[in-house]
């Protein structure tokens, strides 16, 4: 089998040694029991910080080590995937949401929060969906209403990662209900300001051990120094990360893709069937066949990605296709490894079994396949 393709240097095979003995250190042995109560322990996000798995390209003069470099984003998703790591929501706190505060923040907001981002000291979320309003951010009801030094915040938000254990969340809201897209704003809400209320840790298909919450704003007194960035911006700001976002979400998305082939190989080799492996038998050779190739083309692609992030040439259209196809692709692939494994495939013992139920959300959250070919299609002149 042809090696993976690679844009990575030493120092990034260095990080990936690091991340892969924290995983297996202060992960793995863990993850069972972090899935059976539905969120991680508080404490591995710190063990995280210290080893310098979160937050990269914050600033030096705020703790982190200044690197703008998303290579190395992908080799924590990779290993975070191999480990079969999908509790700890690292990825939505460091791809996500500090790059929010990072491009948006005051020098005063970015003092205040950024180190504990690094740290792990604090967890950050972003509250964007609604009961009533998933992709569509235009139908966003949550208000703020300018009540002089502070705003006055009321609505309700859904299927919240880090929903349960975050301090700090980016809340999407509209400061100004009669003025469309311009009229949504970014407030940051902190844990413990009154009126701000967790509802359930939600039970889900997969991502058992990442916690997942509906968040409440009831009368919440949100000072102004907690906008973020310009009133009446928000949209605009979100449309310029959500990039990042979807190629992050394609990076786990090629992680798990080889994750499962490198699971099925090595099945396919171990397990007998009529005196022999299964993988000697033809119908079992081409769908490997089919799943190396695949993901080498995914591999491919998303290493093109992350290099036109790295230079600021990642547009949206490029983004979506990204977030789609290799989303797509591992809701495929992981199907295929079920089938494969046969009875096996659907016992929680293997990973394969996890690896379908944790799959399934990766077409949905980040905006759905639909609304991911909706933009591409306007973007094509349609």
């Amino acid at each position: 089998m042809p090696d993976r393709p690679s844009i990575l240097e030493q120092e990034h095979e260095d990080f990936r040694a690091v991340a892969r003995s924290f995983f297996d250190k202060e992960v793995v042995p863990h993850h069972a029991a972090w899935e059976e109560v539905g969120i991680v322990d508080r404490e591995v996000w710190r063990k995280a910080g210290e080893r310098g798995l979160l937050c990269f390209d914050v600033d030096e003069a705020y703790g982190g080590p200044g690197i703008t470099d998303f290579r190395y984003n992908m080799v924590l998703a990779e290993e975070a995937g191999r480990a079969g790591a999908s509790g700890p929501g690292f990825a939505v706190h460091t791809d996500i949401i500090v790059p929010y505060l990072s491009s948006l923040g005051t020098e005063e907001q970015k003092q205040r929060w950024l180190p504990g981002c690094v740290s792990g000291d604090i967890v950050t979320a972003i509250a964007m969906t609604e009961p009533g309003a998933g992709s569509d951010l235009q139908g966003i009801r949550t208000t703020a209403v300018d009540a002089g030094d502070h705003y006055v915040l009321n609505g309700s938000k859904t299927f919240i990662s880090n929903g349960i254990l975050s301090d700090l969340v980016v809340v999407v809201c509209r400061t100004d209900p009669d003025a469309g897209h311009q009229g949504i704003s970014l407030l940051v809400v902190e844990r413990g300001m009154e009126g701000f209320e967790r509802g359930r840790n939600l039970a889900k298909m997969g991502l058992h051990a990442q916690d997942t919450a509906e968040l409440s704003f009831t009368d919440v007194r949100v000072p102004k120094e907690n906008l973020l960035g310009a009133e009446g911006s928000g949209f605009i700001s979100l449309m310029e990360n959500l990039p990042q976002e979807r190629i992050s979400i394609g990076c786990i998305a090629v992680a798990a893709i080889e994750h499962v082939l490198d699971l099925c190989l090595a099945y396919a080799k171990e397990r007998e069937a009529f005196g022999k492996p299964i993988g000697k038998f033809q119908h079992n050779r081409f769908v490997l066949a089919e799943m190396a190739t695949e993901a080498h083309i995914a591999r491919v692609f998303i290493n093109d990605c992350v290099l036109r992030l790295n230079a600021g040439t990642a547009d949206t259209a490029l983004a979506s296709m990204a977030k789609w196809w290799t989303t797509e692709l591992q809701k495929r692939v992981v199907d295929a490894g079920v089938q494969l494994h046969g009875g096996y495939g659907y016992m929680d013992e293997y990973p394969i079994s996890k690896a379908y139920t944790d799959s399934r959300i990766q077409t949905i959250y980040g905006g759905t396949t639909e609304i991911q070919k909706e933009i591409i299609g306007r973007m094509l002149g349609l």
